[in-house]
Parts: C-alpha cells; structure tokens; sequence
C-alpha cells in the first residue's frame, strides 16, 4: 500500500534541503537587493521599448537598434540578478557602463538627435547607471559581509 501521509512536492528528504533554505533566508534578509535588480529589469524594458514608445524607430532607426539591444542587456542582466546574484553580483557594474553609453549614444551613433530621443536617452542611461552603481555597492558590501567557504 503507497504511503497517501507525504505528498510528492515534499523536500523534507532532499539532500540539499540545508543549503536551499540557507540561500532563501539570505535573499529574504536583502530585499533592498532584489528590489534594485528589478528596477534594472523595469528600465532594461523601457529602453527596449523606447524607440517605438518615444516614436524614434522609423526616424533614427540605428538608434532605435542601439536601445533595442541595449536594453534587452539590461533586462536580462536584471533578471539575472535576481535569480542568482551570488553569481552575477559583477555584472551589476556592467549596467552602469550601459548607462553611461545611453547617456552618450544619440550623439555617437546618430548625426542631429532630436530633443526627445535626447532626453529620453539621457534620462534612461542616468537611471539605468546609478541603478547599476547601487547594485553594484550593495554586492560589495554583501560580498564583504558573507563568511568566506573554506574546501
């Protein structure tokens, strides 16, 4: 006769039960953390979307292509730190180079940007750069703060 007391989505005899409720304590004590890497994800997506939103796409079209990819990269880099940022907490200084390149790129990639492409742009890169630079702190000072993992 099957056992019907324990159900087949139980993880109570998982061999690394231990280390997967050490790892959700820890994300759950840093929600400062996830909270910034979700943002990046939220402005990664703008920026994607900004050429068609701002209405830049037909207009400056290797723009709108620089946004397009630059802002997946931002997007993915976001969710990837949130779903494992022990293993992507130096990708976070990676974002704030894209910032600073948004903030540039109107004038580097196209000849006579108009002023809303500009702005939007400009602003962008700036939130996308400091989210980056405070992502980037924030694992850091985690970084500093974990006990080191002897072999």
């Amino acid at each position: 006769m099957a056992n019907v007391s324990r159900h087949p989505g139980d993880l109570a005899d998982h061999p690394d039960v231990s280390e997967m409720r050490d790892r959700y304590a820890r994300m759950l004590g840093r929600p400062g953390v996830v909270a910034v890497d979700g943002l990046l994800l939220l402005a990664g997506l703008y920026v994607a979307i900004s050429p068609w939103t701002v209405h830049f796409a037909a207009a400056e079209t290797e723009l709108a292509r620089n946004n397009l990819i630059m802002g997946i990269a931002v997007a993915v880099i976001g969710l990837a730190l949130t779903m494992v940022p022990e293993r992507m907490a130096g990708l976070s200084a990676a974002c704030a180079a894209i910032g600073v390149w948004l903030i540039v790129s109107p004038w580097v990639v196209t000849r006579h940007p108009d002023t809303g492409t500009v702005w939007n742009n400009v602003v962008a890169g700036a939130v996308i750069c400091l989210l980056g630079l405070v992502a980037a702190a924030m694992a850091t000072r985690a970084s500093k703060q974990a006990p080191s993992v002897s072999t």
